[in-house]
């Protein structure tokens, strides 16, 4: 008997990130998270109390990462859209205005390209939903 594949996602969570979004949602609460396109932390992806960074239709949820939404801007998914994009959680300092700063942790994109396989679930998906939706 073999094993389904699991659905396509954009995004998704190392268990070293997923132990450090559970401890601090439980600290913070509902979280979400934003990849930041540079400027002052570079291009790490942020974490916020859910509903303290403001969206619009300039941005788009990726997916979630453990129960936690994951958002892009629109002009920055259209260079990473064939990457699938994996958040780690390493040792060091995290941005600035990212809530894992004082913790000794940062969360860390890693991305891939998907297979093809991925790509035509990925493509079934159509396009991601607005951030102001």
């Amino acid at each position: 008997m073999t094993t389904p594949a699991p659905p396509a996602t954009r995004v998704s969570a190392t268990p070293e990130a997923t132990a450090l979004i559970k401890r601090l949602v439980a600290q913070h609460g509902p979280l979400m998270f934003h990849q930041s396109g540079g400027c002052c932390d570079g291009s790490a992806p942020m974490c916020f109390a859910r509903g303290e960074f403001l969206l619009g239709d300039a941005d788009v949820l990726l997916g979630e990462i453990a129960g936690q939404p994951f958002y892009m801007s629109r002009s920055q998914f259209a260079y990473w859209e064939h990457t699938h994009l994996l958040i780690d959680a390493v040792p060091g300092g995290g941005g600035m205005f990212s809530l894992e700063g004082p913790t000794g942790m940062r969360f860390l994109t890693r991305s891939r390209l998907y297979t093809d396989e991925e790509w035509a679930a990925i493509e079934a998906l159509g396009p991601p939903p607005s951030g102001g939706q």
